[in-house]
């Protein structure tokens, strides 16, 4: 039984009492914490809070009217219009009295087990009036004693802690993968003696600006366009299709480009970024707004923005460059750019290359808040768990068993998610071994027990197969029906043999293939059983025999007078696996050579057997006078 169960039986085990949240919660308006100016600047120190998804909307140099929130007396404070709300424990100001500030006394009820429930309320308000007083504050809300409270916070936060973690490693994951793919593109398009270098100037073919559309020109339909801004903030290497549309009658003097077409953004907000290029791909005829630059040519579009995002194009285009606010570029700048120009063969090379990584690249950021998405739902279905209490009166509605179980299952499916998306990016994941399997060893018992009973998997049976099947196993042994449950043996099994004369020989495996009903083995191997189902039993037959594996349990295993290894010992070793796909490709390919050799080692004495048969007919003929 959990410390929780444990407690709401002994402290409400007929439920818990239900009271209206503004019974227990005191609210605050924040009139005298409203910021006086607007003017917010990241160089000060006191953050300007709104209760909505913007949180933080500046910071300001006001030192009067702060609210001293900290660790020690957090606050959460609540839109009312809205009904959002957001968890403080810092000083701050807010920008308007739209909202309360929520404080509660501790010894009858936790401000943060107050902040979990508010979550589950999940209130959303149609109407625009102020909530708190008139239906917020009188949501009724479990109400149990402040030990229970502290154990669900407790539980919550540290779901609330691991999801910012895997947040942050996520967004490092992502970080590094997209620099380490800068890193292969600019050597791969890095200046090569054999590769001729040439101007920009020198391969365009037709280079002119567009013209101005303006944001309140854009419509839903019309004709395809693209704005300056959105070479920044919408489009990557390149595009197909635009996202704007504007009315031809709008455009005084129209400019379009075309499939192929190189868009250089000749205005932005950073020397770093200015003159940032895509290329089009698509079909259709688009127009190019202001401050764009279009550049027409007869070489892979596609290689020509690549080689344009490297660091050393960078560099050119933001050569002499002024940081403002505004940085500006222009045709001659852009003419002068020079960039690597091999054969369009090799530029058709690099772009299948670069579109592979830029793909994974690309998919690894979707996938990162598609995963941020899943753990905030692992987090509300805990606490929605948790928080599950009958009124007074009634029995606890959750079944902590169930509950259990939902959750192994929703962390096992977050894991294979996880997985999934680390092998289809690094090819293959890399776990101990102890995360894979579970490790026990087998039954040791006096010479009388064996001969009858049930199967019995030995020593040689271990060392002598790399696959084990249901009849490859002779031998018997009495068993209790404890034995049996504790040292069963099923399809996916792996046996190590643990002890041997010699470190070579020590920790060879063999995978059983089939399902026994009932079967054990013997003391000397060890056990591992699958706790995930990342590895096919056919996969595992082979990983297992391979040079690095056999290299790790000569180095690690222990000697005395003989050779022995541990079932923690291999835990601890670093398994590369790649997809169950990828797995079974290697199997079919493995089993053949297998199986090959195996027909090469039976065939050989029958081919053997033969040539002598021939050789004593031939002889036989020959001495007979």
């Amino acid at each position: 039984m959990s410390k929780l169960n444990e407690l709401i039986s002994e402290l409400c085990p007929d439920g818990v009492e239900y009271v209206s949240i503004g019974d227990v919660v005191k609210y605050e308006q924040p009139t005298k914490y409203i910021v006086n100016s607007t003017e917010y600047n990241d160089d000060f120190f006191t953050p300007v809070l709104t209760a909505g998804q913007s949180f933080i909307l500046g910071y300001t140099s006001e030192t009067e009217g702060i609210y001293n929130a900290s660790k020690d007396n957090p606050v959460i404070i609540f839109d009312d219009f809205t009904g959002a709300f957001k968890w403080v424990d810092f000083p701050f100001k807010v920008k308007s009295s739209a909202m309360k500030i929520l404080t509660a006394d501790e010894s009858k009820i936790m401000i943060r087990y107050v902040f979990h429930v508010m979550g589950r309320i999940g209130f959303v308000s149609n109407e625009h009036k102020r909530l708190w007083i008139s239906t917020y504050s009188v949501i009724k809300i479990p109400f149990p004693p402040i030990e229970i409270q502290s154990e669900i916070v407790r539980i919550l936060d540290n779901f609330t802690e691991l999801t910012a973690e895997l947040t942050a490693e996520l967004t490092a994951e992502f970080t590094a993968r997209q620099k380490q793919y800068e890193y292969y593109r600019d050597k791969m398009l890095a200046c090569n003696k054999e590769i001729p270098m040439v101007k920009i100037k020198d391969i365009a073919t037709e280079m002119y600006r567009g013209t101005g559309i303006k944001r309140d020109q854009i419509t839903p339909d019309g004709v395809p366009c693209v704005r300056y801004g959105e070479i920044y903030t919408t489009y990557n290497i390149w595009f197909d299709k635009c996202v704007s549309h504007t009315q031809i009658e709008y455009v005084s003097s129209p400019k379009y480009f075309e499939h192929g077409d190189i868009l250089f953004a000749i205005t932005g907000e950073s020397v770093e970024d200015i003159a940032k290029s895509v290329a089009y791909v698509g079909i259709e005829k688009c127009l190019a707004g202001g401050d764009i630059v279009v550049m027409k040519h007869k070489q892979n579009p596609k290689y020509l923005s690549y080689v344009l995002s490297t660091y050393d194009a960078r560099q050119q285009k933001s050569k002499g460059k002024i940081k403002s606010k505004v940085v500006h570029s222009n045709v001659s700048a852009i003419a002068n750019i020079e960039i690597p120009l091999p054969s369009l063969e090799i530029q058709e090379r690099y772009v299948n290359v670069l579109d592979n990584f830029e793909s994974i690249c690309s998919d690894f950021n979707i996938g990162l808040p598609a995963e941020i998405k899943l753990r905030k739902k692992q987090y509300e279905f805990y606490r929605d768990a948790l928080l599950t209490f009958a009124e007074t009166g009634n029995m606890l509605l959750t079944d902590r068993q169930t509950d259990r179980q939902t959750d192994r299952q929703t962390d096992r499916q977050t894991d294979i998610s996880v997985i999934r998306l680390i092998q289809y990016v690094f090819g293959y994941a890399i776990l101990p071994m102890g995360d894979l399997f579970d490790f026990r060893n087998g039954l040791s018992k006096g010479k009388e027990f064996f001969g009858n009973g049930i199967p019995f998997i030995k020593y040689t049976d271990v060392y002598n197969n790399r696959f084990l099947r249901e009849s490859d196993i002779t031998a018997l042994v009495e068993c209790t029906a404890a034995e049996i449950t504790k040292l069963g043996v099923h399809r996916g099994d792996v046996f190590f043999t643990r002890t041997s004369e010699t470190a070579e020989d020590v920790g060879w495996s063999s995978v059983m293939l089939d399902d026994m009903e009932a079967c054990v083995f013997n003391g000397f191997t060890i056990k591992a059983t699958p706790k995930t189902n990342y590895l096919l039993p056919e996969y595992c037959a082979f990983c297992f025999v391979t040079r690095d594996f056999r290299k790790y349990v000569a180095n690690h295993c222990a000697f005395t007078t003989r050779a022995s290894l541990t079932g923690k010992t291999i835990a601890e070793y670093q398994l590369a696996f790649p997809s169950i796909e990828k797995q079974q490709e290697i199997v079919d390919v493995l089993n053949k050579f297998h199986v090959l050799c195996n027909d090469i080692s039976s065939g050989l004495p029958a081919e053997i057997e033969a040539r002598q048969k021939q050789y004593e007919y031939y002889r036989d003929k020959l001495l007979s006078f």
